[in-house]
């Protein structure tokens, strides 16, 4: 079933093949308006109403909605067919596209919280081999975590969630019923892997988070779907954080939300809250449901627009908020008044704005700033600039700027003007006296320093990189290859901050800094451009410790880093990255892993480094390896991930001859013949701009590949 048939009322087939003995199951996706098309309403989320639903279905079924069964009754149809209807007691006042109903034959598995009945309901063979386990243990102290922290109790007496083959969403959060992609809730129980368990917790908590801030308060209509999903998104990182405390969840959100949204947010011309003429029909009510609504509020707040200290009583204005408008609705400016009363009720800080002005500037503005900053005079100016305009536009905000000196917090400071001079943020001549904005990425803006102190900071990097904070750091290299789209300074600026690499050991900024230098849909470009033996030399030269450190892992017990989030995440990048650039050693240990998989077909490679091994075993070796790899792809119990793992890698051997023959010869239906093709195609297109790039690149490089 495509994408698009997925809402309102719709099938799934879990064996995803149409056949005579296919089992079907039925299930439901109202938001944003397809509550319309199931059953007659009114369908606003404002127009909130009570709701009693029956269900008639199959006798072997069970019918799952947002209320538990209060009568399962038989009735005969009149050709004599016996029925079961399934009759639930009266809903809680909600939205309509809250409603939500699943007819399946799942089994489940259950917990109760606090009076709180879990289940989560999946297919019979996932919950037997104990697929759900995990999300079933760390939705209760969520729940739990969340009363907690909003005071304010889940009003249902039960929660189901359910796992679907087939799901447009990875989650939605419908009262009492919430649903699920089978990859949101399931993993395999030997597989410890901290990054699978870190995305089924935020998926989770995020949904958890939903049943108060959505469902039991609901914005006004969905121009300002960013109160549902914003708040909500801020309080799912704080459940994950709780049930997972181990993870690096601050690096984790910096790493994944604020560095892909503050590039999204430069080539987005709409801001998070729109004025409902706006917002035409239901194609542009889905289009609102991206990363600019999920995200920028999550920045926003959670990367402290407003200061710690007023962050901290956020809670306490989300209670009070959430208790005015229980049952109820609520638009931006009802927050604002929330949060405002929590200001006037402390005198610990002065906020230079009411936070309406504040919060504002943020939510009914498009992208975001730029701060220019010349520490010579003490002046820093903000600028707005979209790429997709190319030129400055006169929006302003009232920005919070955290920042330190020579290594010591300073007290957080505003910009509430275009320009403004902070004597305090002046430097001396000193080449040791240096400044920081934007402490931990703790602002959702951009920094563009002067020439003095980024000379500064190039040095600090390259001998204390340790005396910039980590995330700071990230913050500050990423900050210098953004801006040179923008055009405030030149890529060898950006490029003079990588010197250091040598000494980072932080696999969160190499994987940034290689998306910068070594974009994906580049590498075959690069690889043919003047530009490649330089960077080879010079990449080489400083990615030598930090592969050196975890190859000696692989090699030795890669299972040490189950617990290691960010390797199991970027490792990959970094090592096919190091193979990409010639490495020796690492196209020897690829091929020493493959071979191990080759000789004994039991052998499992580290999942973290399968795809690279394959790519690089294939591609180093002959005839042998790929026809290894063409078997294993052809084999019975194959599994689809496990496919499109071995295709990417077959595309990798050097004959592409060899690759075409035997699959066109393999390979019948012309339907199947394009998508592989499809999925061997590797030329990509060089546009004239990033020609000049790249000899700009080249040149600097020849000049400090040896330093």
């Amino acid at each position: 079933f495509a994408l698009w048939v997925l809402f309102g009322c719709f099938p799934s087939l879990l064996n995803c093949k149409i056949s005579a003995g296919a089992v079907i199951l039925i299930a439901s996706q109202m938001e944003p308006t397809y509550a319309r098309r199931v059953y007659p309403c009114f369908d606003e989320p404002a127009m909130k109403a009570t709701f009693n639903i029956r269900i008639i279905h199959d006798p072997s079924y069970v019918a799952l909605s947002n209320m538990p069964a209060i009568d399962v009754s038989e009735v005969k149809d009149e050709n004599g067919s016996l029925w079961t209807v399934t009759t639930f007691n009266t809903s809680l006042k909600m939205s309509t596209y809250l409603t939500a109903f699943v007819i399946c034959d799942f089994d489940y598995v259950t917990r109760t919280e606090r009076g709180n009945e879990i289940r989560i309901w999946a297919r019979k063979e996932a919950i037997k081999n104990g697929y759900v386990d995990y999300a079933l243990n760390i939705t209760g102290p969520i729940f739990s975590f969340l009363e907690d922290i909003l005071n304010v109790s889940y009003p249902l007496p039960k929660t189901d969630l359910v796992a679907l083959p087939d799901f447009g969403a990875a989650g939605m959060e419908n009262w009492g019923l919430l649903i699920f992609q089978e990859a949101s809730l399931m993993n395999v129980p030997s597989d410890d892997f901290t990054s699978r368990k870190a995305m089924i917790a935020l998926i989770v908590s995020h949904e958890l988070a939903h049943q108060w801030f959505g469902n039991l308060v609901t914005m006004n209509w969905w121009n300002d779907l960013w109160l549902n999903e914003g708040l909500t998104s801020y309080f799912e990182f704080l459940g994950a954080t709780f049930v997972e405390p181990k993870l690096s969840l601050d690096k984790i959100f910096y790493a994944h939300i604020v560095q892909p949204i503050l590039r999204e947010d430069s080539e987005t011309a709409r801001s998070l809250s729109q004025s409902e003429d706006k917002i035409k029909g239901s194609f542009s009510l889905m289009s609102l449901f991206d990363n600019i609504t999920y995200s920028k509020l999550e920045n926003v707040s959670c990367t402290n627009c407003l200061p710690p200290q007023i962050l901290m009583l956020l809670f306490v204005s989300s209670q009070s908020y959430l208790k005015e408008f229980s049952f109820s609705n609520a638009n931006q400016d009802d927050l604002w008044t929330h949060i405002q009363m929590v200001v006037d009720a402390q005198d610990e800080v002065q906020l230079p704005a009411p936070v309406k002005q504040i919060m504002d500037s943020w939510t009914c503005q498009n992208g975001f700033p730029v701060l220019t900053v010349n520490l010579t005079t003490g002046t820093i100016r903000q600028e707005h600039i979209l790429i997709i305009f190319s030129y400055l536009l006169s929006n302003t905000w009232i920005i919070p700027i955290s920042w330190m000196r020579n290594g010591s917090s300073q007290p957080l400071t505003w910009l509430d003007k275009s320009s403004k001079m902070f004597p305090e943020m002046q430097v001396s001549e000193s080449e040791y006296d240096w400044i920081l904005l934007n402490v931990n990425l703790s602002g959702y803006y951009r920094v563009n320093y002067d020439e003095l102190n980024l000379k500064r900071l190039t040095r600090l990097l390259e001998n204390d990189p340790k005396a910039i904070p980590t995330v700071s750091r990230f913050q500050l290299i990423d900050d210098a290859f953004a801006l040179t789209d923008f055009g405030y300074v030149p890529i060898e600026t950006a490029l003079e901050l990588t010197k250091y690499l040598a000494r980072e050991d932080e696999l969160f900024i190499w994987n940034m800094v290689l998306l910068n230098l070594i974009p994906d849909h580049l590498e075959s470009t690069l690889k043919n451009h003047e530009v490649y033996p330089l960077l080879k030399k010079y990449l080489l030269k400083r990615m030598l410790p930090i592969y050196h450190y975890y190859a000696g892992f692989i090699r030795q017990n890669a299972d040490a880093l189950e617990d290691d989030y960010f390797a199991q995440v970027y490792l990959e990048k970094f090592l096919a990255t190091a193979c990409w650039l010639g490495l020796q050693d690492c196209l020897d240990l690829s091929s020493e892993l493959y071979a191990k998989w080759r000789d004994n077909p039991e052998y499992k490679i580290p999942l973290l480094i399968r795809k690279t091994v394959c790519c690089y075993g294939i591609a180093m070796g002959s005839d042998k390896e790929w026809n290894f790899a063409w078997e294993m792809y052809n084999h019975t119990d194959s599994v689809e991930e496990d496919e499109d793992m071995l295709l990417y890698a077959m595309s990798c051997l050097m004959c592409l001859f060899l690759q075409l023959q035997v699959f066109y010869n393999a390979t019948l239906e012309e339907d199947e013949r394009e998508a592989i093709t499809m999925l061997l195609e590797s030329a990509k297109l060089e546009n004239i701009e990033r020609r000049k790039l790249l000899i700009k690149v080249a040149n600097w490089l020849e000049k400090n590949v040896d330093d």
